[in-house]
């Protein structure tokens, strides 16, 4: 743990000094240092960069820690739920429901704004929460909701949120002549404005891990399956309803900022796995932490790899998660009986 968070600290100390004008690492502790002090140092920088790490480069940089804590301890969740390794936070059809949100909010002429946060990021939150809820409604028969009937209807709705959308972009000029836009939004790329945004989503996410490691004992009698966790005395389908809600929670607030962003809630739970073991209580913390790092590095090449253009992120985390997670399938399969 302590490793991982100097890890952390690393990454976002690098992320906020590199980009098109670069800052003395030093210098950039020195600013966060009076930003957040009453106990200021000498400026020995100027003025300029200053502006550019508080206003820019701060603010990206957290929120890409946000998403990828927030994504890393959705996986965690639907790992453990669902007992299976290779669950992401994507799997009951947030994803879908998120994308279509943002399509219909580029569709809108509206340009309404809340929080600080425009129609996309909304419509996508509300789009994403939207969908589980209907997955689980779907799921749900007397009184239960048994782990394959959400599986089916989340690949169902998923399949058809997704169908809705491309009908939605091929029918309207509008939205064809900004697909590159709808494309940015599912390739993912963490977008903020300002600190406004952190401060509502930062709340969410934090309180998503908080809550998710205080009942991390719950998803470690899942490992027993529902029968199991039901004789040490786990009220299953209340354990499952809340952890539903904070994975979609926390999925949701990550898609707001970051878009579709894949493989940062598969790779890094599955990893973290094979390295600490099962223990909920200790994967909640320690993925959160990763992720975040991960994420961190992974947008800092994406601002930098090709420069003064940005690579989506998503993009990223695919070429580095894919052949990481080739590996650990290989290498730690058969600890699953896969």
């Amino acid at each position: 743990m302590l490793l991982l968070a100097l890890a952390l600290a690393g990454c976002l100390a690098v992320a906020a000094a590199v980009g098109s004008v670069r800052v003395p690492i030093g210098d950039v502790v020195k600013i966060c240092w009076n930003a957040v002090s009453p106990f200021n140092v000498d400026a020995t920088w100027r003025p300029a960069d200053e502006t550019i790490i508080l206003q820019v480069r701060l603010p990206r940089v957290l929120g890409g820690a946000l998403v990828g804590a927030g994504l890393a301890t959705a996986g965690v969740i639907f790992q453990g739920l669902l007992r299976n390794p290779m669950a992401d936070p994507y799997i009951i059809g947030t994803s879908a429901g998120a994308a279509l949100g943002a399509t219909v909010a580029m569709l809108l002429p509206l340009s309404m704004s809340f929080l600080g946060f425009g129609m996309v990021p909304l419509l996508a939150f509300a789009g994403a929460l939207a969908t589980v809820f209907l997955v689980y409604r779907l799921a749900r028969v007397s009184g239960r909701t048994p782990v394959v009937s959400m599986l089916l209807a989340g690949f169902v709705v998923s399949a058809m949120l997704t169908a809705l959308m491309y009908l939605i972009i091929t029918m309207s000029d509008q939205l064809y002549e900004k697909f590159r836009s709808v494309y940015g939004f599912l390739l993912g790329g963490i977008s903020v404005g300002g600190w406004g945004e952190i401060a509502v989503i930062a709340p969410i996410i934090v309180a998503g891990i908080v809550l998710t490691r205080l009942w991390a004992f719950r998803l470690n009698a899942f490992a027993l399956g529902e029968e199991g966790a039901a004789h040490v005395g786990v009220d299953v389908e209340r354990s499952k309803t809340v952890f539903l809600v904070l994975g979609s929670v926390l999925t949701a607030a990550a898609v707001c900022i970051g878009g579709l962003i894949g493989f940062v809630g598969l790779v890094v739970p599955h990893a973290l796995r094979l390295v600490l073991g099962p223990d909920h209580r200790l994967l909640v913390p320690s993925a959160a932490i990763a992720g975040g790092a991960f994420l961190v590095v992974a947008d800092l090449l994406a601002r930098t790899l090709s420069s003064p253009r940005d690579i989506q992120v998503g993009i990223i985390t695919a070429l580095i998660g894919a052949p990481i997670f080739i590996y650990l399938l290989r290498r730690g399969g058969r600890e699953y009986g896969l």
